[in-house]
């Protein structure tokens, strides 16, 4: 199901927003969607690093051996 909201964006955004969907022959409602989905998941892997910061029992370890569990 998908439902339609309503948002106001500053020009110059719009212009560049309609210059990518020209460009990608895509809907605006589509370039809004997938810059979206995008951000939330990006805000989520940065939500997941700050817990993770913040555990106490989470081991740290240096670059050397992570490098060195790779294989690098």
């Amino acid at each position: 199901m998908t439902l339609a909201i309503s948002v106001r964006i500053p020009e110059d955004l719009v212009r560049q927003l309609d210059s990518v969907a020209k460009e990608t022959e895509r809907p605006r409602s589509y370039i809004i969607q997938k810059a979206l989905e995008a951000y939330l998941a990006d805000y989520a892997d940065l939500q997941i690093a700050f817990d993770r910061i913040h555990d106490t029992t989470d081991p740290i370890i240096s670059g050397k051996k992570l490098k060195e569990s790779l294989g690098i």
